[in-house]
């Protein structure tokens, strides 16, 4: 598996990107470390089950020293989370985290359609400009929704989405001992911000934390305060 460490220190997280990223995710995060942290980012592997993608996933956070921590972004936390009922992970940050497939997502797992919406979508330069324009309120001017799909394998990214689609339940996830950190960008979609609640009932334990200024990318538009929940746990919610 493909991956990239940023940092060298002992205090270590594996860093799961979101459907439509790669390990250079994490990259503007990894730039604010302080001495003593590392991110381990793999490139997740474009797998036919989510029990083969778990499982590849496992072997890898076994090469991690010291106790599992995960951080997954968008979608990435979704395979954090499987990763928690199979590992004992002793803190899970889910950003951006969907607790279910939202309409203008489920278009692109139905039959037959999926596949054109999504390379309509997203495999071209017309499609991008059009999703990255109808989204602008829940980004910042200077970023874009859709900028890491010009560089993947479209096939293995919607694959990924077809996996995500068959994660199962939120509640399936109930009782993971996990410290669990639900983060979401003030400006992030609406689906978003209700998920954030859907999570919050099933780990009532979690701390929720709205980061101002951000959007859908919080590590790209919030990285200060994303760096902050990672290095500074705290006992009480940090909503701005």
């Amino acid at each position: 598996m493909r991956f990239e460490r940023y940092g060298d220190g002992d205090y270590s997280f594996l860093c799961l990107h979101g459907w439509n990223g790669g390990h250079a995710t994490f990259e503007p995060l990894a730039k604010l470390l302080p001495p003593g942290v590392s991110l381990w980012c793999p490139d997740l592997p474009a797998c036919d089950t989510i029990a083969q993608q778990t499982a590849e996933l496992a072997e890898f956070a076994a090469r991690i020293p010291g106790p599992l921590r995960i951080v997954g972004n968008c979608s990435g936390a979704a395979f954090g989370l499987r990763l928690a009922r199979e590992l004992t992970v002793e803190r899970l940050v889910m950003i951006d985290a969907f607790a279910y497939i939202p309409l203008y997502f489920g278009v692109f797992v139905t039959p037959v359609v999926g596949r054109l919406a999504y390379y309509t979508a997203f495999a071209n330069p017309v499609g991008r400009w059009f999703a990255n324009s109808v989204t602008a309120r829940h980004r910042a001017r200077t970023t874009d929704l859709t900028a890491g799909f010009r560089r993947v394998n479209h096939e293995a990214t919607f694959r990924q989405l077809q996996l995500l689609a068959g994660m199962g339940r939120p509640e399936d996830f109930r009782g993971i001992g996990a410290k669990i950190d639900i983060v979401f960008g003030a400006k992030t979609f609406r689906a978003i911000r209700k998920s954030a609640a859907i999570w919050k009932e099933v780990f009532p334990e979690a701390t929720i934390h709205e980061l101002r200024g951000a959007g859908h990318l919080p590590i790209l538009e919030a990285t200060s305060q994303l760096r902050d929940i990672l290095l500074v746990p705290q006992e009480t919610p940090c909503t701005v």
